[in-house]
C-alpha cells in the first residue's frame, strides 16, 4: 500500500505547501503567529461569552469573579500546558531529553521549558492548570466549584477549535500516512500523504462540542444541574481525542511507547478523563435540579 502511495504522490492533488499558508502575519519587526492569535481569540471569546452568560438567571458568579478567572485561567492554560508537555511528552527516550532541563558536556544548562516560542503544549496539562486556577478563585470567592466549571466548560471548545486550525496553518501535528482522497503531503512529514488530523480535531474537539454545549446552556435547563455541562465537555473532549489519536501521528519521541502499549500517550491520558466525565454527568442527572431562581442568586 505504501509503495502505491509513493508512486502516486507526484500526482496527488493535495499538497499543503501549495495552499500558501504562513505561520503568522509578518509585521516587519515581528511575526504575529496564528497560534498566539488562536490562544488570544479563544480567551477573548470566553471572556465575552462568560460575561454574557452570568447576566442570565441563576448565575453562580459575578463579573469580578469573571475578571479573576480570566487572569488566573490564562496563566493556568499557559503554565499547565507547558509543564504538562514537558512531563508527558518529553524525556521519553535518550534522543529526546526532558524539557525541564538537561546538561550538555561543556555547556551551560539549557532551559528549554521557558522557550514558549518553540511550541509544545499539552491539553491535559492545560486542563490541570485551569482546574487549579478555578479552585483558587472559587475558594477565595466562596463559589460553587462545579457550577463555575459548568460555565467555563461551555466556552472552551471555541478556543480548542482555533488552536487546532492554527496547527493546520502551521503545518504541524499532521496525521498518519493514509490513502483517503483528502490526505495531504505535509512539509516535514515525508513524501507520503497523511491525514489532516488537525482539522479532525478542530471539528470534533472544537466545533462539535461548541454546537452541543452552547445550546445546552441557552436552550435547556442544564445549567441548573451542577456538573452536567462540565461532565458533558469532559467526556466529549476525551472521546474526541481518543478517536482522533487513531489518525494523528504520535509524537516522534513516543512512537515506540505507542507501539509497545497499543495506544498513544494521548489516548491513555483520555481514558480517566472520559470515566470522570461520565461519572460527573451521572451524578448531575441523578440529583434534583436547582430551582430556577428568579433573578440571580447573590455571588459572594
Amino acid at each position: 500500500m505504501l509503495s502505491l502511495l509513493a508512486s502516486a504522490v507526484s500526482s496527488h492533488p493535495f499538497q499543503w505547501a501549495e495552499l500558501g499558508l504562513k505561520p503568522g502575519i509578518d509585521l516587519g519587526f515581528f511575526t504575529l503567529r496564528f497560534y498566539s492569535l488562536a490562544y488570544l481569540g479563544g480567551i477573548l471569546f470566553a471572556y465575552w461569552h462568560l460575561t454574557k452568560m452570568i447576566r442570565s438567571a441563576g448565575a453562580p458568579l459575578a463579573q469580578r469573579h469573571v475578571d479573576d478567572l480570566f487572569f488566573y485561567c490564562t496563566l493556568g492554560v499557559i503554565l499547565g500546558g507547558r509543564l504538562g508537555y514537558a512531563l508527558f511528552y518529553t524525556g521519553g527516550s535518550s534522543d529526546e531529553p526532558s524539557m525541564f532541563f538537561h546538561f550538555t558536556p561543556g555547556q551551560t544548562v539549557s532551559w528549554d521549558l521557558l522557550r514558549l516560542w518553540d511550541g509544545g503544549m499539552s491539553f491535559h496539562g492545560g486542563v490541570i492548570g485551569v482546574l487549579l486556577a478555578i479552585t483558587f478563585v472559587c475558594r477565595r470567592g466562596d463559589l460553587n466549584f462545579l457550577r463555575v466549571c459548568d460555565y467555563i466548560a461551555v466556552n472552551v471548545p471555541v478556543g480548542m477549535m482555533l488552536g487546532r486550525l492554527a496547527n493546520f496553518i502551521n503545518g504541524e501535528l499532521w496525521g498518519r500516512v493514509s490513502d483517503v482522497p483528502w490526505a495531504m503531503v505535509f512539509p516535514g512529514g515525508g513524501p507520503l500523504p497523511r491525514h489532516p488530523s488537525q482539522l479532525y480535531e478542530a471539528a470534533l474537539e472544537g466545533l462539535l462540542l461548541a454546537i452541543i454545549l452552547i445550546p445546552l446552556f441557552w436552550k435547556t435547563r442544564a445549567r441548573y444541574r451542577p456538573g452536567l455541562l462540565v461532565g458533558t465537555f469532559t467526556a466529549g473532549i476525551a472521546a474526541a481525542r481518543f478517536t482522533v489519536e487513531f489518525f494523528r501521528q504520535p509524537d516522534a519521541q513516543l512512537a515506540e511507547f505507542a507501539r509497545d502499549t497499543g495506544l498513544s500517550m494521548g489516548q491513555w491520558l483520555t481514558i480517566p478523563l472520559f470515566i470522570l466525565g461520565v461519572a460527573v454527568m451521572a451524578r448531575a442527572l441523578m440529583r434534583a435540579p436547582l430551582g430556577s431562581g428568579e433573578g440571580k442568586p447573590s455571588a459572594a
